[in-house]
């Protein structure tokens, strides 16, 4: 039987690459050694934080429960990252719900490695709710933003 070696420096090093990227999980193989740090997310905390947060920036009765899950105007996360509400660093946030955007307009930004990636608006409209926080992570299709 071997006996299992674990650079506790790497661990932590991957552990806060977790936190700066918003990833769940990540692998790291050298030779024939892997290992895998992931964190766990539970379902009901991030929903109730997302929606509350989605509630006061918006001013929308957003209840717990509601979900915008196939809304025809929901604009999701194409990547994994930090979600910021403005279309540059720097820049004033997203207009308030009520504001028109147009197709192709910058409407949030996600971090990603350090990279700052733009989100566009698929269709012009105008902004109904906001599900998203400044400066939170957010996952792979998660709806951030709802034009109608």
């Amino acid at each position: 039987m071997s006996e299992l070696n674990v650079d506790g420096d790497l661990v932590r090093r991957l552990a806060e690459l977790l936190e700066e990227t918003g990833l769940t999980e990540l692998e790291y193989a050298a030779g024939d050694q892997r290992i895998r740090v992931s964190r766990a997310v539970g379902p009901a905390a991030p929903a109730t934080v997302t929606l509350a947060a989605a509630t006061e920036m918006s001013g929308a009765a957003a209840t717990a429960g509601e979900t915008v899950a196939g809304h025809p105007g929901a604009v999701t996360a194409p990547m994994v990252g930090t979600v910021y509400l403005s279309p540059e660093p720097g820049a004033d946030p997203v207009g308030p719900v009520g504001d028109s955007v147009i197709e192709g307009q910058t409407l949030l930004l996600i971090e990603a490695m350090k990279t700052y990636n733009p989100v566009r608006a698929p269709r012009s409209g105008k902004v109904v709710r906001i599900l998203v926080a400044d400066s939170t992570p957010v996952e792979y299709g998660e709806e951030l933003i709802v034009l109608e």
